[in-house]
């Protein structure tokens, strides 16, 4: 009895902590999962930021030519590794019409120079207080947003993948999205690193 009555005691300090946990408000500037706006299925924020020359980037005007991929990303190892991706995914659909949209959390003067070793061939933005973030309500970098034309989000990829899964099975999602042939990103990549051997 001693035995059951302690099992009881404990289960119900667990759940009463596990509902605890779940009705609790979220943090000052963080969505919760029910209040999240920025998801797949839904309209893509209001977003606008200066590339740089200067000239501003309106997310509405892009997503009305056609689909855009948004990435929140950095210059760390692990994002300047899957860039080679998502310069071949750009490649690959922007004659479909997919604008990509990288944008940065680092200083200018570090992203220009990086830009400039990586033969950076897409849109590119800096948001070093990263306003772009608290946007797309993601801490999470890097993440990715393809925005369908008319701007509805069709898929978020959030995290960090040096091996091209992740932007291989975006590719695929891209190319539904252009109504194309989905390319290997990934082989490409690696096919590419092994000619340069």
């Amino acid at each position: 009895m001693v035995r059951l009555f302690s099992c009881v005691s404990v289960l119900a300090l667990v759940m009463g902590a596990s509902f605890a946990a779940e009705t609790q408000p979220p943090a000052k500037g963080e969505a919760s999962a029910a209040s999240k706006k920025v998801d797949i299925g839904t309209q893509a924020p209001e977003f606008k930021i200066k590339d740089a020359s200067g000239k501003e980037i309106d997310l509405a005007e892009l997503t009305a030519k056609g689909p855009v991929l948004v990435r929140l990303t950095c210059g760390c190892s692990g994002c300047d590794k899957e860039l080679a991706y998502f310069q071949e995914i750009h490649e690959a659909y922007k004659g479909k019409g997919l604008t990509s949209l990288a944008i940065f959390r680092e200083p200018d003067a570090k992203v220009a120079t990086y830009v400039q070793e990586k033969k950076l061939n897409m849109l590119y933005a800096v948001d070093s207080k990263g306003d772009a973030w608290k946007v797309f309500e993601t801490k999470t970098m890097p993440t990715n947003f393809l925005i369908e034309k008319g701007g509805k989000i069709v898929s978020v990829a959030a995290g960090c993948d040096t091996s091209g899964l992740l932007a291989k099975k975006l590719s695929e999602k891209v190319a539904k999205t252009v109504d194309a042939e989905a390319v290997d990103v990934q082989k490409k990549v690696v096919d590419a690193n092994n000619a340069k051997k």
